[in-house]
């Protein structure tokens, strides 16, 4: 059920905010009539239309915090004649692109128009996107609380944007999309690898997003990168749930026609447009994906395009999948050397603890790495990945 409704939950606020316009209390009262259903459901069962459902208790609520708040105003006398009408029907058309684009308006700095949408389209909680950022959760709250009042303040409507409205807000959108296809690509937390109903979406509204907007180098690049990406997804888990790593993956299992899309359009997107982050990492991922086996991929490749990367986009993951290919190419005494000198910028995200496990054993040294993945193993949310880094860690130290 909770996969439900985190599935609804984008649609439902979409079709508050088309109708009634204050995202503020839209939201609100989607986040109460989320709450009735994970109640009510359990007990008396799924609604034969789940979305109709939570529309029009989420209406109800929000007609009710509207009077609430004319009332606080004393402005009673005035309500029956503005009495909003009653619930509309669960609507047909699917604008969860237009709602994405009002969160990312350009009255809000970056990172409030990406916590804000990441929470109303992305649907993850205040605590996956503090994760996301690396930010404490009191503060990602807080930046999601503002962004909604400044939005309500620059009187922001909710319609489709004109062509020339894309710009100012298309980075935003584009880090909103890759986020949570990211989340749903490996969950920052929980029992499970992978939520298909987040990579779906993202996927999904970079399609539309894509169709719109054709000519965008960086929109198709961010488009493949999703396909190439989650066309390993069949392989990337076992017969017994436990993670697969991408070198001892069935590459059969592969989509091929996902593949075959994403390298189309990053080629595309390569030849004919100034390259960008998204469009690199789709050739990354697509040299990955060509290779027949792990011991065919060409890292040389690779290690040049993170070269590339880390001067257009500069992050601290970018780094550390750098020293990875650099690993590759040189051995993993090199790869160590130059983890070494990036350390400080990287942070003590547990992946700089996994990776240096992982050179540590390529080296010859299973002692510390054993010590290693069991730092890293310790520090990560995600029980799959954990699990993973355990059973490596278990098999250095016997």
């Amino acid at each position: 059920m909770n996969t439900l409704l985190r599935e609804l939950a984008p649609q439902v606020l979409t079709a508050l905010v088309r109708r009634y316009g204050d995202f503020d209390t839209c939201e609100d009262a989607v986040q109460e009539a989320l709450l009735a259903a994970a109640t009510q459901w359990p007990a008396e069962g799924t609604p034969a239309n789940p979305k109709g459902w939570l529309i029009t208790t989420a209406s109800r609520r929000r007609i009710e915090l509207w009077r609430a708040e004319t009332a606080r105003r004393r402005r009673e006398e005035t309500v029956a004649m503005l009495a909003p009408p009653a619930p509309a029907p669960a609507p047909a058309v699917d604008d969860t692109l237009t709602l994405l684009m009002l969160c990312c308006h350009p009255s809000l700095t970056p990172r409030s128009q990406v916590a804000l949408a990441l929470r109303a389209v992305g649907g993850l909680t205040t605590a996956e996107i503090a994760r996301a950022y690396l930010s404490p959760e009191p503060t990602v709250a807080q930046r999601i609380s503002r962004a909604k009042q400044r939005i309500r303040a620059a009187g922001a409507r909710f319609r489709p944007p004109a062509p020339d409205e894309y710009g100012p807000r298309l980075a935003a959108v584009l880090t909103v999309l890759y986020l949570v296809f990211t989340e749903g690509h490996t969950a920052s937390a929980g029992p499970d690898l992978q939520r298909v109903d987040l990579t779906a979406e993202a996927i999904r509204l970079a399609r539309q997003l894509h169709a719109a907007l054709p000519d965008e180098g960086e929109v198709a690049g961010l488009l493949a990168l999703m396909l190439l990406t989650d066309a390993r997804r069949p392989a990337r888990i076992g017969p017994d749930g436990a993670l697969v790593p991408l070198a001892e993956q069935d590459r059969s299992l592969w989509d091929r026609e996902a593949i075959a899309e994403g390298t189309e359009l990053v080629t595309r997107a390569l030849t004919t447009t100034p390259p960008g982050s998204y469009q690199l990492q789709a050739a990354i991922a697509a040299v990955h994906d060509q290779a027949a086996c792990a011991g065919e991929t060409d890292w040389r490749e690779i290690a040049g395009l993170y070269d590339l990367l880390a001067v257009i986009a500069p992050g601290p993951m970018v780094t550390l999948n750098r020293v990875v290919a650099i690993a590759e190419v040189d051995g993993p005494e090199a790869g160590l050397r130059e983890l070494a000198e990036v350390e400080a910028a990287l942070g003590e995200h547990y992946r700089v603890d996994a990776v240096r496990a992982h050179l540590l054993d390529r080296a010859g040294d299973p002692f510390a790495a054993a010590e290693h993945y069991r730092r890293a193993a310790r520090a990560t949310l995600s029980e799959p990945e954990r699990r993973y880094l355990e059973e490596r860690c278990r098999d250095l130290s016997v």
